[in-house]
């Protein structure tokens, strides 16, 4: 049923262009992901301005409230994941990310746009859970990584859209600017909502349900079993990384961080409009290699990639280097991350898991970087606020820092990461657990 019988026949009898369209449109959730995750940076200062908010609940109220509920999103989602189906789940997500786009921008206190945002960080976390298993699970081994990868793909297409929507409307509401910039997330939300309802149930999912005890399938505590042990450090590993990159952090302040190399504001929105295109050419170089040179490779070259950026960015800042030195190397680490971390990370949380607990497991390494998202969201603004924040003058630290982080990750993939690719979901639960 799960054979791979090349490029004119798939996964239960689906077309490699059946599985292409299904693909896409479950990643669309994705998208949303990508454009609810950065637009938000150029409302920044104005919704500070407007509310007159300080750093901290700044940082947690408006900034980092949608990440604290993809936490709850992704630490709840696995279980009606595998309870309900993948299916129904997607469609929840889509509800929440219409009605998180409406009362964002229609909000008239922090609090209430706070509530909504928080709705659509649910919607976020849940399907950083069941997109990927979806698409994991409805696969073949050879095009499971470039299809999984399209919910990584549209999240850069998300970023990149919203930083070319936050940068043509500007100056189009005035005071509420704001307001139009997260309002338009209605659009993909309704669609993607429409879409889902066409796509078929997962047939690894409906092939559980019929051979195992759903009671057994939902049980958390199942991954708590020793013989997860080493899947589950895998997951925390690559999740943990990937946020300690410092790639939220860029992406959620770009304007601030490029503004403090000495650009001005239209200036910096439009070069954040160059990070999101950089971010997507790459990512479409990792989809290209991902099955071809395979997932531990990529990391390679990604933390090599990081090491460099990183350095380079924290002694642009330390040296007072120019705007374009700083924005070129910032572009490195946003090309690395996209060929590496980027391409990798969600794919390799989909495929490690065994079927049975594929959902839960998704839930979990998922949560581990959102946890760390929402942390480094949170007290980015102690570091970096205009006024009080501790490198308000010189950020270099946090830069080097990030750097550090990510020779660890080097050392990490070189001696603790498997190769995935072009292995059966089936025989690399043979494979990983002990």
């Amino acid at each position: 049923m799960f054979n791979d019988t090349g490029n004119a026949m798939s996964t239960n009898g689906l077309t490699a262009q059946k599985l292409f369209i299904l693909s896409l449109t479950a990643s669309l959730a994705g998208f949303i992901f990508g454009f609810d995750m950065v637009v938000i940076s150029g409302a920044d200062k104005d919704i500070q301005l407007l509310w007159n908010t300080s750093p901290w609940f700044h940082g947690f109220f408006i900034m980092s409230m949608a990440l604290w509920g993809t936490v709850i999103g992704s630490i709840f989602g696995g279980r009606p994941t595998e309870k309900y189906g993948r299916k129904k789940i997607l469609l929840l997500v889509g509800l929440l990310f219409t009605v998180s786009a409406f009362g964002s921008a229609l909000a008239q206190d922090p609090y209430t746009f706070s509530l909504f945002r928080l709705l659509g960080g649910i919607g976020i976390g849940i399907s950083s859970v069941a997109a990927p298993t979806y698409i994991s699970e409805i696969s073949t081994p050879s095009s499971r990584g470039k299809l999984v990868a399209m919910y990584q793909f549209n999240i850069v297409f998300g970023i990149l859209i919203a930083y070319l929507s936050n940068y043509f409307l500007s100056g189009v509401g005035g005071d509420n600017d704001w307001r139009w910039m997260l309002g338009v997330m209605v659009v993909p939300s309704i669609i993607y909502t429409i879409g889902v309802l066409y796509i078929p149930e997962s047939p690894r999912w409906l092939q559980t349900q019929g051979s195992i005890n759903k009671e057994e399938i939902v049980s958390a505590a199942m991954l708590l079993q020793p013989k997860y042990s080493r899947i589950m450090w895998l997951a925390f590993m690559i999740a943990f990384f990937n946020q300690w990159s410092g790639i939220n952090f860029i992406l959620y302040y770009a304007p601030r961080i490029l503004a403090a190399a000495g650009l001005a504001e239209q200036e910096s929105l439009l070069n954040s409009v160059a990070l999101g295109g950089t971010n997507l050419i790459f990512t479409f170089v990792g989809l290209y290699l991902i099955d071809r040179l395979g997932r531990k490779t990529l990391l390679v070259i990604g933390s090599f990639g990081y090491i460099i950026s990183l350095a380079m960015v924290a002694y642009a800042f330390y040296a007072s280097a120019s705007s374009t030195f700083l924005l070129i190397f910032l572009l490195v680490f946003i090309a690395s991350h996209a060929v590496g971390q980027g391409a990798v990370i969600w794919v390799f949380i989909s495929e490690i898991f065994p079927n049975k607990v594929r959902a839960l497991g998704q839930a979990f390494g998922a949560s581990i970087h959102w946890v760390f998202a929402a942390v480094i969201t949170l007290i980015a603004p102690i570091f970096i606020d205009d006024v009080n924040g501790i490198f308000k003058e010189n950020p270099w630290p946090i830069f080097a820092f990030f750097g550090l982080m990510m020779t660890w990750q080097l050392f990490w993939v070189l001696t603790k990461v498997p190769e995935t690719k072009g292995v059966s979901l089936e025989e690399l639960e043979k494979k990983l657990v002990d």
